[in-house]
């Protein structure tokens, strides 16, 4: 299983005994959008049985490098929940707002869940996608984040790396070969800019309206 972890960093949050209302901003990465929205909703309500404050929870969400610039570049977040560890050590090393040993303050070195690679395609599978190299055939058309800007779409880079070098023979040449055949069936990859998120350009991007089956775990994983 590929792992994705959500790195959490807490960024010295001061909430007085006296306060009634207290507003948070997470800075995260884009595929969070959902899950925040229930979580805070169940903290929130937690936090108020325990302390009687009132909490809101405001969100931010992007490419995880794009989210841990903005960070560095002066955006106050009170917490910051990105994909990678480099993205956290980042805005540790030049940013300065907390230490460099940020995995030891929380369980499991920071990281409270992981996840998978899920592929999506379209309804009924027409094109028998199953696996990693599926991806890379002609006539195959993927969207993926950049890379450069998103931690889950290096995610999605490495777990591809990790199947090619995995094969009968394979090594870091044919690893980089691999990846890029797959990219080069990448339809679309400027994702958090130009639709706001993966999820809505998949629906964007799927001729008949968004409607798919999802792969979970490709074979071998």
């Amino acid at each position: 299983m590929i792992r994705s972890s959500l790195l959490a960093a807490l960024l010295g949050i001061a909430l007085s005994a006296q306060a009634a209302d207290v507003s948070l901003l997470n800075v995260s990465y884009d595929p969070t959008r959902e899950l925040y929205q229930d979580f805070n909703a169940a903290f929130a309500k937690h936090w108020k049985a325990k302390t009687g404050d009132n909490v809101s929870i405001k969100q931010s969400h992007g490419g995880a490098g794009k989210q841990a610039r903005a960070v560095i570049d002066g955006l106050e977040a009170d917490v910051v929940t990105l994909a990678l560890a480099y993205d956290i050590d980042a805005i540790s090393e030049k940013a300065k707002l907390f230490s460099a040993d940020w995995q030891k303050r929380l369980p499991h070195n920071s990281s409270p869940y992981t996840s998978t690679i899920v592929f999506l395609v379209r309804k009924g599978n027409p094109k028998a996608i199953k696996d990693w190299n599926d991806l890379a055939k002609p006539g195959i058309g993927v969207i993926t984040p950049n890379p450069k800007t998103s931690g889950g779409a290096r995610w999605n880079y490495l777990a591809a790396w990790a199947y090619a070098l995995k094969q009968p023979g394979g090594n870091d040449a044919s690893a980089k070969e691999f990846v890029r055949k797959i990219f080069a069936n990448v339809k679309l990859i400027t994702i958090d800019e130009v639709f706001g998120g993966w999820q809505k350009a998949q629906k964007t991007h799927f001729e008949d309206g968004g409607s798919f089956d999802q792969i979970y775990k490709p074979a071998g994983r």
